[in-house]
């Protein structure tokens, strides 16, 4: 009898739920500390003091109103799915279907150049797709399984991932930098038991800031790496001894691939519906090669 150990480590999924309660604990505590304890209370001094309140009360808001929306949305967001008997087409099929996902869809089967087979899900494997043991099926252009989302991060949200990762990293910084004054003064005032709980709550959301903040950079800087080359994770080893990448069309096409072409939309957690249309990749069944490129 054959027992599949990777079935396990679907278990991992319930952990990702105890990491949305601690994000939300994260921010509640950071709120509370920066709104409620330290610059609520200085909007109403005037001067200067209410002014730079303000600003910071208004940008961190503002952080945190997009922090949330995309992490609603890489959570929700289905991050792509194979079709059910998806199979690749040979080189002769593709000349005759081109590359256009609808001209490729005949009602049973979606079909496009490249791919392989799971032998897990029992089905085509498109380029770039790889199977989740976690999620236990095939997810487009995989990049990983992030347990802070429980979820998987492929073609349809990992826009969606990479703006959670950016925000979070933007709004840790500046909670990090707004409660550094009153980190200082915290050994001071922990002697004085009337203002202990104020402090202990600063002291730890800059705590936990400060160490996400560091943590989260280097994460930014990685993908921001891997975005720039047109290349997953997963694919950061496939790619070892190549010279150039085949999905490298150069930063600003590989960046587009991502983010679209509207350049409004590319601060959100949205794309346009003509982005969709025209760009394969969002959909995550087809994708561009240098040599589609240069030809």
């Amino acid at each position: 009898m054959e027992i599949n150990v990777f079935k396990f480590c679907s278990g991992l999924r319930v952990l990702g739920h105890v990491m949305i309660l601690l994000v939300a604990a994260i921010v509640g505590v950071s709120y509370y500390a920066v709104v409620f304890l330290t610059y609520g209370p200085l909007l109403l001094r005037g001067g200067f003091d209410s002014f730079l309140s303000f600003t910071i009360v208004i940008i961190f808001h503002v952080l945190l109103v997009l922090l949330l929306w995309s992490y609603i949305r890489v959570v929700l967001k289905d991050p792509g799915s194979v079709p059910e008997n998806w199979r690749a087409v040979s080189g002769e099929e593709s000349l005759e279907v081109g590359t256009s996902l609808a001209a490729a869809e005949d009602g049973f089967e979606r079909r496009s150049r490249g791919g392989g087979y799971c032998i897990h899900c029992q089905n085509g494997k498109p380029p770039r797709c790889h199977h989740c043991s976690i999620c236990q099926r095939c997810v487009l252009k995989m990049d990983h399984h992030c347990v802070w989302v429980v979820n998987c991060v492929g073609a349809c949200n990992y826009k969606f991932f990479l703006l959670f990762l950016l925000y979070t990293f933007l709004e840790t910084t500046m909670v990090t930098i707004v409660l550094l004054p009153s980190f200082i003064n915290f050994f001071g005032e922990a002697k004085n038991h009337s203002s202990a709980a104020k402090s202990a709550i600063i002291f730890l959301a800059f705590v936990l800031n400060f160490a996400f903040a560091l943590s989260l950079l280097c994460f930014v800087v990685m993908h921001a790496s891997l975005l720039s080359s047109n290349t997953t994770s997963v694919e950061v080893h496939e790619k070892k001894g190549v010279i150039r990448w085949k999905y490298d069309l150069g930063r600003k096409k590989n960046f587009e691939q991502v983010f679209g072409t509207k350049k409004s939309l590319w601060l959100f957690p949205l794309f346009s519906e003509d982005d969709l249309e025209k760009i394969p990749a969002l959909r995550g069944l087809e994708f561009p090669t240098r040599s589609d490129v240069d030809a």
